[in-house]
């Protein structure tokens, strides 16, 4: 496939290829600690799929809301979550962006609008719904992204949320990222209509379709999905199609893609598409590159750090926000 220039200066150029590493880094460091028994429970990695939340995560205002999957690193990272707080999160400590409690696939930062890490397939769907209805009663000019795997479009709660979104004309922005394979099971074998687009657009739901390996068609396509509904459009749909170089979790065996497929799409990968790309027109060197890699790893090096040497949540906290408490 062949990718058209770059529309954007050296320094913006540079700053979505930092913000895929940030996110790839990260996914790796969490790989390699869940190996060694720091992080427990479930975890899923974006690694191959760093465009999709590296394009269309800065699109967003400061005051939109934001509801994203239990593959989320990536989203929070681009939200403005700390990577010290993700991290630490991980490893269930005190310091995490949700007290510990909610580990990998439940990253929470009110503050910054980030409405979760959501464990149910297709749940985050009806919270985003709930969350535009608000903001439509409330009078708030603010839109909801709502990201989701191609398998929560087989759930109901898919096709209840894009129902009353289209006949409330509320402001989400229904984004789904298409990895093909919902777990173990390819789309063709689970879904008769297999152009997601079309289904979005039986609720009278406008849809475009973005190239998930290229940040480029990413952010282009989500800002031309929201430049309508913020002029009053009501809900949109973007379907990324996108690919992750990893297992479903870490618990995933992997035996239903054949690795030939695996590495196919590893050659389009986004980062080094994108950087070369960059290289080509001259907007990178390598030096600027491994620069750019250097700090990255810098950064996740010191979130380790931080969330190994935070504390877990006290015992005697642990009922706090479980169990109703009596008043002293």
């Amino acid at each position: 496939m062949s990718l058209g220039p770059v529309p954007y200066d050296k320094t913006s150029s540079q700053a979505l290829l930092a913000d895929m590493l940030r996110i790839r880094r990260l996914e790796e460091a969490a790989a390699e600690w869940y190996g060694a028994g720091k992080i427990r429970g479930y975890l899923h990695l974006y690694i191959g799929e760093e465009a999709v939340a590296a394009g269309a995560m800065p699109c967003f205002h400061e005051g939109d809301d934001v509801v994203a999957t239990y593959r989320e690193h990536g989203h929070a990272l681009m939200r403005g979550v700390p990577m010290n707080a993700i991290m630490a999160e991980m490893f269930g400590k005190a310091l995490g962006c949700s007290r510990g409690r909610g580990g990998s696939m439940h990253l929470f930062d009110a503050g910054r609008r980030f409405f979760g890490g959501n464990a149910i397939v297709g749940g985050g769907l009806p919270l985003a719904v709930g969350l535009a209805l608000a903001a439509q009663l409330q009078h708030e000019a603010r839109v909801v992204a709502c990201f989701f795997g191609e398998g929560a479009v087989a759930e109901g709660a898919f096709h209840e949320s894009m129902n009353l979104a289209a006949l409330w004309k509320l402001p989400v922005l229904f984004c789904c990222e298409n990895n093909l394979y919902a777990m173990g099971t390819a789309l063709a074998r689970s879904e008769s209509q297999t152009d997601l687009c079309v289904k979005a657009e039986s609720y009278q739901v406008p849809a475009l379709r973005a190239d998930g390996m290229d940040v480029v068609s990413v952010r282009e396509t989500t800002q031309q999905a929201l430049a309508r509904m913020r002029a009053g459009g009501g809900p949109a749909f973007v379907e990324y199609r996108t690919y992750r170089f990893r297992a479903h979790s870490m618990f995933d065996p992997e035996l239903y893609r054949d690795r030939k497929e695996v590495e196919a799409w590893k050659e389009r990968g986004p980062i080094h598409t994108f950087s070369a790309r960059l290289k080509a027109e001259g907007k990178l060197t390598e030096e600027e590159f491994l620069a750019l890699d250097a700090r990255a790893m810098a950064e996740v090096a010191a979130a380790v750090a931080f969330a190994d040497a935070a504390p877990f949540e006290p015992v005697s906290e642990l009922g706090r926000d479980v169990v109703a408490q009596e008043e002293p």
